[in-house]
């Protein structure tokens, strides 16, 4: 028996676990998928089993390598992240203020100008301050956040090529993605709690400083409904001979062998 996801729950609920494992073996995934949810009240963060608070401050990066590289579920509020720019992407502790909006901290650190760095705070993807206390995040397999607000996982640009080929395999779309730069967190997590789409990001320095992320991976954040969505593609993708990784043919063999697999005599 399957639930409405089709991961086989009987309850209505989704397994965590399941899709999670899906996934890591699909895209031969180097660290675990994980999950992001915003609260209205700080209590209710701090009600989830087994949560970790953190003793020091952090960026945002930091917690979240530390669901995706070392498994743990941590919950944080505004005084737990440093500086405006950590807090302003996910709307805590009202830190869009005008002199966050001027970007006068990053003027001459990232940006020529101060044109350019105010330029650059108002690209970026931010959830609006005033409705979240605080966030959680946590193993996607753990099942602790409940309904997560959204999944994550660092893949290499090759299995996130594979994931969106899955997302298109079914009612196609195009998808169209903005690099903001430094704060790259805007175009992952930020975009995808705001804008409740699939959102693909090249991680930026303070991520791979901070937050553990290797040179050749890339983020995908979305609602979970997408991960069901690709999941099933993928499935109908492999079923055609098209799997993660994929084999290298060889730049100077005949193609007209290896074409005609997928596409016959076309």
């Amino acid at each position: 028996m399957t639930d409405a996801h089709g991961t086989g729950n009987p309850e209505g609920s989704t397994d965590w676990a399941a899709l999670s494992a899906e996934l890591e073996q699909t895209l031969r995934l180097r660290s675990i998928p994980f999950a992001m949810k915003m609260f209205e009240h700080r209590a209710d963060m701090e009600a989830i089993p087994r949560i970790r608070r953190p003793s020091a401050v952090h960026t945002l990066d930091q917690v979240v390598g530390q669901a995706s590289r070392l498994g743990w579920t941590v919950g944080v509020t505004a005084e737990d992240l440093v500086g405006a720019q950590c807090r302003a992407v996910v709307g805590l502790g009202g830190a869009k203020t005008d002199d966050w909006r001027s970007g006068r901290h990053m003027q001459g650190v990232w940006f020529e100008d101060e044109a350019g760095a105010a330029a650059h705070q108002a690209a970026m993807h931010c959830v609006p301050d005033g409705q979240f206390e605080a966030l959680a995040v946590s193993p996607l397999a753990s099942g602790r956040l409940g309904e997560p607000d959204i999944a994550l996982f660092y893949a290499t640009p090759g299995a996130m090529m594979y994931f969106i080929n899955g997302l298109q395999w079914s009612g196609y779309k195009r998808f169209d993605w903005g690099v903001v730069g430094e704060s790259a967190c805007a175009d992952s997590w930020g975009r995808a709690l705001t804008t409740r789409t699939p959102s693909l990001s090249i991680p930026c320095f303070a991520e791979r400083r901070y937050g553990g992320v290797l040179d050749d991976e890339m983020l995908m954040a979305t609602p979970p409904e997408y991960l069901l969505k690709a999941l099933a593609g993928m499935k109908a993708l492999a079923r055609n001979g098209f799997r993660y990784p994929f084999p290298q043919y060889g730049v100077q063999q005949d193609v007209r062998a290896g074409m005609a697999v997928s596409y016959g005599n076309s």
